[in-house]
């Protein structure tokens, strides 16, 4: 063998084992208020570790997923495979998705349009991925990608193996996907010297200062001003000074309930409290399936109105949860962001027919905006 590609095997077979080491040593120790700081310094090199293999990794073989988005809103079903995902999106969508009753059947990515509310939102089936998925075991690292370009992941189990819904989380987490959750409210701001200084608006019982300190250190930042304005831990933390992480909402579907009795039913529940049970095959759930992936999406309708016209209160435009005047004016036309002079909101506003002069106002469900240009 060429020392080089030997040399290479050694490096690969040594990072690996240095995180298998650092992974068995953080779930041997019990975590409390004497080992909360050594857990921490253990996941920062953890996180160091598995950032030199993902680098080590890139530009290697496998052809990723291209998919455009569409629509308000992307939707991915994640599952392992033939957990139902093609049935599913036949159900929910206007696609034909081929359905067998084997494993990996959707060998790419198969789009369909959810049209409900006046909202179309674009729902993909994507390959079935399996335990190891993030470390590239069955092509999972592209189906992990589509994830990240995402707005909402639709966990799919099935009710005979609800303790596939952990092995999924821990791939979505490994994959850098943060799944019902916010970037935490952590400012770090670097500076030439002066050391670390940590202010904390809010009390830490989770993370101490010396912790936060020693953790910025592992990732070589000694000097910088850190603002912690929420709770955290030190994940979160790693997070923020990562700063490649997505954040996404997710539901949890438990499906095939037609085919076990309730007392089942009841098990699988109380092992992975899902948000909602279905039948994909039986069409049991669909309906109330759609509202919650509307709402989960945070999608709110907003009426346009001409001059001296009425509002028509028949075709909504689709926005979403916190959009401004400037998002609808960018959703328009490229042009109207520059052109825009004011706009009357009825609705939200103080009173009716308010003028506004600022695009940042945030718009609310059932708005109704007249837009005046230059």
């Amino acid at each position: 063998m060429d020392k080089s590609i030997e040399a290479k095997k050694e490096k690969k077979d040594f990072l690996l084992e240095r995180i298998r080491e650092l992974e068995e040593r953080i779930s041997k120790t019990k975590y409390n208020k004497k080992t909360q700081h050594a857990i921490g310094l253990y996941k920062a090199q953890l996180a160091k570790l598995k950032e030199k293999q993902r680098a080590r990794s890139k530009g290697k073989k496998g052809k990723g997923y291209a998919v455009r988005k569409t629509g308000d809103g992307t939707v991915v079903l994640l599952g392992f495979p033939s957990v139902g995902k093609s049935t599913l999106l036949n159900a929910l969508t206007n696609a034909k998705s081929p359905i067998g009753h084997y494993a990996f059947t959707t060998l790419t990515v198969i789009p369909g349009i959810l049209d409900y509310k006046y909202a179309k939102m674009q729902v993909l089936d994507v390959p079935g991925v399996v335990r190891g998925a993030a470390a590239g075991t069955g092509r999972g690292k592209e189906v992990l990608a589509v994830i990240r370009n995402a707005d909402l992941i639709l966990f799919l189990i099935e009710v005979f193996h609800p303790e596939h819904f952990d092995v999924l989380k821990k791939e979505v987490y490994d994959a850098d996907v943060r799944i019902n959750q916010k970037f935490p409210d952590v400012k770090i701001v670097k500076t030439a010297r002066g050391g670390i200084n940590i202010g904390a608006t809010v009390k830490l019982t989770r993370i101490d200062k010396k912790t936060i300190e020693d953790i910025l250190k592992e990732f070589k930042i000694v000097n910088a001003n850190v603002v912690v304005r929420e709770e955290i831990n030190a994940d979160q933390l790693i997070d923020v000074i990562e700063g490649n992480k997505v954040y996404l909402p997710a539901i949890t579907v438990l499906n095939k309930i037609d085919m076990v009795t309730e007392e089942e039913i009841k098990k699988a529940k109380n092992r992975m409290k899902p948000d909602i049970c279905v039948s994909a095959e039986e069409n049991t759930g669909i309906g109330e399936l759609k509202e919650l992936i509307y709402r989960k999406l945070r999608i709110i309708k907003v009426y346009l109105k001409e001059f001296n016209k009425k509002a028509d209160m028949e075709e909504p435009l689709i926005m979403w949860e916190n959009a401004t005047l400037k998002d609808l004016c960018l959703k328009l036309h490229k042009d109207f962001v520059d052109k825009f002079k004011f706009a009357k909101v009825w609705g939200s506003s103080r009173f009716p027919g308010q003028h506004i002069t600022k695009l940042s106002y945030e718009l609310k469900d059932k708005d109704i905006i007249e837009l005046r240009m230059k």
